[in-house]
């Protein structure tokens, strides 16, 4: 019998010698390699901590203490040792295991994070909470030092630092968030791992990571020379001492005995901890190791043996799109920067980093200061392009709106992964960024509906000079180039379709990559000879007036769209049909404003009803239920333009 089956808990964890650890992390390894491979999802990081999360159930009690991961994504280990391995054979998949604690799966997770920077924040006010109630209960959380760039973590430490309640914050330093971390903290904790004192131990080192050679060694033996509570072991860490807090480390955090023995002398302080644990991202699997990209950080289906993905990968992507134009319009543009946060390859900025190394900028997981920086990028008579996932851009809101657009700069945003996205699950879809992006006055905004669409948009864009510009794409493959017919105003027009009945035709308004899904719907529905138009607005913010007289032609609007309902185009085209006593009825489909369960793309939009099928469903119900009152001339009970 493996050890790892006679793990359904914490519990029997901690009943295993400390000598059978070496052997069921490497079982534990194993399962992930080949558990991952089949579905795809976070294979390094989670890797990178096995020994880390071995340690952490051994000497905390969990559920009673809470265990906090920022981010999620680095759960897995936690997920198998409180007794869901035999889920991870839907890991990611609709119904499945998530990819991030999820409070629905277990009494283990408590927080379903998966935007960074957050647990310390929650690990300060649940010790708040235990505090009042007196309760006696640790609060572990893991923290990566990527997330430490992120400004709330500072905010958290601060108060954290400022009481006397247990709180354990364990780094899990692997110098890389998606890429390696960038900015002075990853230098300073560089210097940790660096520092001349280690080199004295560094045959330790080499023992367990002789091919990491930028790994500082475990501190095993200086803690085990500790005569008195949690002190510094080794200079410097001021950063940390400097906030009132108690510091161990470098911890070699492949070493489950040198992190336990680090982690019960925090939990016995009684009071606030830093366990700073150096790890390797992607440890024991020499195809992770050797990725010089991120460390098979996320991975698709692959070959457990070869790390190879396992089907080809065949067609265009989104991203790939935008990474070769901004390169180009690098070359032509001697002004433009770029900058992202902890996610240069992701958002495809990797080529234009290679090209202009000197003109991107990576700030770290600190969306808000991506957005004020490139204001005064701006500010400085450059023209900066910030790139980052749709859902991210809900995290920087105040900036956009008060340090970008009142001051009317042109920064322009490039969202990747807008509408829904999937298997990432509820906190990954890019399904707020129109609805908030309206509220910002003076901005411009884009959804491409093709490659070439979003090759024009950005352009566009980049040559706005009186206040910011935004362009959202999906995530996937794109779709192929869907030309226009006709354009009135801005506005493309996609399908008419063939001899009409006036009274009966439907405007149909495709946003973005809803487009494609739009033409098979008007085919769909022109079958059952009612006529349509399908119209691609380019721009939705603002909308052009054109619409309003396009609307006016016709009998019934239909408005499609993969963002929240609430907010989104829809109701704005609702509200500027309104506010031109145009009173043609407007139903408009977008995504409810829900959190989606993870699954594949299209299986989402179906369950949303955001299917070609469904759709066209609906539109002809619709159109079918006024066709009689409108041609009688009885109208009068219509329902005005905007209401559902």
């Amino acid at each position: 019998m493996s050890l790892l089956s006679t793990v359904r808990n914490p519990h029997d964890l901690k009943k295993l010698a400390a000598e059978d650890l070496p052997a069921l992390a490497a079982e534990i390894r194993d399962f992930l390699i080949h558990a991952v491979a089949r579905t795809g999802g976070h294979l390094g990081p989670n890797l990178g901590a096995v020994e880390l999360t071995l340690a952490i159930h051994r000497v905390f009690d969990s559920p009673h203490d809470r265990i906090l991961w920022d981010t999620g994504h680095q759960s897995y280990v936690h997920k198998i040792l409180t007794g869901r391995a035999d889920d991870f054979v839907n890991l990611r998949q609709r119904g499945g295991l998530s990819g991030y604690p999820s409070q629905a799966e277990s009494p283990h997770d408590i927080i379903e994070n998966s935007h960074a920077s957050t647990a310390l924040s929650y690990a300060d006010g649940l010790a708040r909470a235990y505090a009042l109630r007196g309760e006696s209960r640790s609060v572990v959380a893991v923290v990566g030092d990527g997330a430490l760039t992120g400004g709330m973590c500072w905010e958290a430490l601060n108060n954290i630092a400022a009481a006397d309640r247990p709180v354990i914050v364990v780094v899990n330093d692997n110098g890389r968030s998606y890429a390696p971390t960038i900015g002075g903290l990853a230098d300073h904790l560089a210097s940790l791992r660096l520092a001349p004192e280690y080199e004295q131990v560094l045959d330790v080192v080499k023992q367990v990571l002789g091919r990491t050679p930028l790994v500082g060694p475990p501190l095993y033996d200086a803690l085990h020379g500790i005569k008195r509570g949690i002190k510094d072991v080794v200079q410097p860490q001021g950063m940390f001492e400097d906030l009132g807090l108690k510091y161990v480390g470098p911890v070699d955090g492949h070493d489950v005995h040198a992190v336990e023995t680090a982690l019960r002398r925090a939990r016995d302080f009684g009071g606030p901890v830093i366990v700073h644990c150096v790890t390797r991202k992607g440890f024991g699997y020499p195809a992770a190791e050797q990725d010089d990209a991120d460390c098979f950080h996320a991975v698709g289906v692959i070959d457990p043996s070869t790390g190879k993905p396992t089907a080809a990968g065949g067609g265009t992507s989104w991203t790939s799109v935008f990474a070769d134009e901004i390169v180009q319009i690098g070359h032509e543009r001697p002004d433009v920067v770029t900058l992202t946060a902890a996610m240069l390859q992701p958002v495809g900025l990797k080529k234009f980093a290679t090209t202009f190394p000197d003109r991107v900028f990576d700030v770290g997981i600190a969306e808000q200061h991506a957005v004020t920086s490139a204001a005064g990028l701006a500010l400085g008579g450059i023209k900066p392009v910030v790139c980052v996932y749709a859902t991210f851009l809900n995290r920087a809101f105040d900036q956009v709106l008060m340090d970008v657009a009142l001051h009317r700069l042109p920064v322009t945003f490039v969202l990747d992964r807008a509408g829904v996205t999937g298997e990432d699950g509820p906190s990954h879809n890019g399904m707020w960024d129109m609805s908030f992006l309206q509220l910002v006055p003076g901005l411009s905004l884009a959804a491409p509906r093709d490659a070439a669409t979003l090759r024009a948009h950005l352009r566009e864009a980049v040559a706005i000079t009186d206040g910011p510009s935004v362009v959202r794409f999906s995530k996937g493959k794109i779709n192929a180039d869907i030309p226009a017919i006709d354009r009135v105003g801005t506005v493309d027009v996609l399908y008419r379709s063939p001899e009409v009945t006036p009274t009966r035709e439907v405007l149909l308004v495709a946003v973005g990559a809803m487009a494609a899904t739009c033409l098979q719907v008007a085919e769909r529905v022109a079958s059952h000879g009612i006529g349509i138009t399908v119209v691609d607005p380019r721009w939705v913010k603002p909308l052009d007036p054109v619409l309003v007289d396009l609307a006016r032609a016709h009998s019934l609007v239909v408005t499609v769209e993969d963002n929240g309902r609430v907010g989104g185009v829809g109701s704005t085209l609702a509200q500027l049909l309104r506010d031109a006593d145009v009173d043609v009825p407007l139903r408009d489909f977008g995504i409810p404003q829900t959190f989606l369960d993870q699954g594949k793309r299209d299986q989402v939009m179906a369950d949303i009803g955001l299917s070609a099928q469904e759709l066209a469903r609906r539109i002809v119900e619709l159109a079918a239920s006024r066709a009689p009152a409108l041609t009688t001339g009885e109208a009068e009970e219509e329902t005005p333009a905007g209401q559902r």
